[in-house]
């Protein structure tokens, strides 16, 4: 089968093409892999402490709120309640959407259930006459849910230092995978680009010589080509040439040195003139040949 120097250059482009495919679709991978893992992370066990320390303040402030009202004998102010309330019931529902962690369900229901008798509690405290037992009542309820929120919080916050270790990890793994695949592919790159190279280095470089033998008349001179493809024709094309003017310069010269110059037939001299006509032809294409492989 005949391998062109085309088809042999396409060939080694699609060979380094696939080796950088290759290595674009490894990195894709792990890439994608890690940044997988960060999301999780992110979505889940972040936004559950999140979610914990937006009720803890909501808490805080109103708690913040009754006991001064108590205090300086004031009505509390009920729209900065119902907004902290508002809040708490936002983030609560939230984070019964994002459960991730074992026993994590049973943590928030108790909430849920503790919230509800603090709310209806404090409505209850804003609306009637207020006493210090009632206030007692809201402030210890509020303690235990707080204390539930931070159960939450850790909970979530101990998911999420162990799921980093683990991505750091995983980073780590595809770090070393890729470099060892990149090493890999940087090793067969050069191998096969310094083969490809050479390949036609060593061929430029026998046609170069064996023209430059043959135009400074060598006639002996032959090009020894394996393979297929064109330098192995213009190996069989400059040997053939060779040939031709070996046998020729022969004729001419025993036609030269023939003494008996009046014997010669006028178109044995015709044929002369012709032959050495395409001689001086022959060897002036060599040379522009030969000239145009020493510029590049």
């Amino acid at each position: 089968m005949k391998h062109s120097i085309r088809t042999r250059f396409t060939l080694g482009m699609i060979f380094l093409f696939i080796i950088i495919s290759v290595l674009a679709v490894f990195s894709g991978y792990y890439l994608n892999k890690l940044s997988t893992k960060t999301s999780a992370i992110l979505k889940e066990n972040y936004l559950s402490v999140v979610y914990a320390r937006e009720m803890s303040e909501g808490l805080m402030n109103i708690n913040q709120e009754i006991t001064t009202s108590f205090l300086t004998k004031r009505i509390p102010d009920s729209l900065k309640i119902a907004k902290e309330l508002k809040q708490i019931n936002q983030s609560l529902l939230s984070e019964k959407n994002n459960f991730t962690e074992p026993g994590e369900d049973k943590l928030v229901s108790g909430i849920e259930t503790d919230y509800i008798e603090y709310r209806d509690s404090l409505q209850t405290f804003i609306k009637f006459p207020k006493s210090s037992t009632d206030l007692l009542y809201l402030q210890n309820k509020s303690g235990d849910l707080y204390k539930q929120l931070l159960i939450l919080s850790q909970m979530n916050g101990k998911a999420l230092e162990v799921k980093t270790d683990d991505a750091k990890a995983s980073s780590q793994n595809a770090l070393t995978k890729m470099t060892i695949l990149a090493t890999l592919c940087f090793l067969i790159g050069m191998s096969f680009t310094f083969s490809f190279a050479s390949y036609f280095n060593r061929r430029f470089f026998q046609l170069y010589h064996g023209l430059k033998e043959i135009v400074s008349s060598d006639f002996n001179q032959r090009l020894y080509f394996d393979g297929n493809d064109e330098f192995y024709e213009i190996s069989v094309v400059v040997n053939e040439m060779a040939d031709n003017l070996k046998k020729n310069k022969k004729k001419m010269s025993v036609t030269l040195q023939d003494e008996n110059l009046k014997g010669i037939n006028p178109n044995d001299i015709e044929e002369l003139k012709k032959m050495l006509f395409r001689l001086k032809t022959t060897e002036e294409q060599a040379a522009a040949l030969i000239s145009k492989f020493e510029k590049k």
